[in-house]
């Protein structure tokens, strides 16, 4: 196995006396796609962020490139949770692309290609078309484009995306999807996708970290989406159902009904 993009080590993470999980060893390749699912609560957000270095683990080590996870780090591309621009905001699409290659320089002096790389990562994202116009007057779907243009634009080892699916309808999902396959497959980027459903991602995902109760197991879609691996994580009966190209998932507790894929 080539030296990992991102790596756990024997990680644990704790807010207070209740464990979000520990003792997560993981390895990711260049080029690998692994989807991180998990009820509200289970520790998705939190994992990413001590990617980002915003957040302490409670025990172990995580590594990216060989280093340990620091803030402002080049290498990891970020796309953050969807959520809606202000109609209001002036900032065009290729401004906020731009802070993806030098915004956290904090006035220092930008690349000599600026304008260059931008255009390209707006190519790359599909969003070309947009890079002149407010991004708070662009759709949903429209402004995810940049914002994984953003995160492109600086040609990312390790491409970090939390949740970009939230508040897309399916076609925007398909689309998202597989923007962020072809980026990862024409780059060689590792690929870290935090979300809440199996199911847009099924056509590219090589392996699933599934995050509940304190919990976790790393594996294959087939391998991880079986009634009995799920009902031993849960500790409940859990029937998992494979309907033409879906999965779905019944009989997951009460208390974790918000889980990727759950049909009750």
């Amino acid at each position: 196995m080539p030296d990992p993009v991102l790596e756990f080590v024997d990680a644990g993470l704790s807010f207070g006396p209740r464990p979000l999980w520990s003792g997560l060893s993981l390895r990711v390749a260049p080029g690998e796609f692994v989807a991180v699912l998990g009820a509200n609560g289970s520790g998705k957000t939190s994992m990413v962020r001590s990617v980002l270095g915003l957040q302490r683990l409670s025990a172990g080590s995580v590594r990216v490139g060989g280093h340990p996870a620091r803030r402002g780090a080049d290498d990891i591309g970020y796309v953050p949770q969807q959520r809606r621009i202000e109609p209001l905001t002036p900032m065009r699409a290729r401004d906020m692309v731009g802070h993806g290659l030098d915004g956290h320089r904090w006035g220092l002096a930008r690349h000599a290609d600026r304008a260059a790389r931008v255009a390209a990562a707006l190519d790359a994202a599909g969003a070309a078309e947009f890079a002149d116009m407010p991004v708070g007057l662009l759709s949903g779907g429209e402004q995810q484009r940049v914002r994984i243009a953003q995160a492109l634009v600086a040609e990312p080892r390790l491409l970090l995306c939390d949740e970009p699916l939230l508040s897309l309808d399916l076609r925007n999902q398909r689309a998202i999807t597989a923007l962020v396959d072809r980026q990862r497959r024409a780059k060689g980027a590792a690929v870290v996708f935090v979300t809440h459903e199996v199911n847009p991602v099924l056509p590219y995902v090589d392996r699933v970290l599934y995050l509940a109760g304190g919990r976790f197991r790393i594996g294959t879609v087939d391998e991880v989406f079986t009634s009995a691996t799920l009902s031993d994580l849960y500790g409940a009966p859990i029937e998992v159902v494979t309907v033409g190209d879906r999965i779905l998932v019944a009989g997951i507790p009460e208390a974790n009904q918000h889980e990727a894929g759950a049909r009750v």
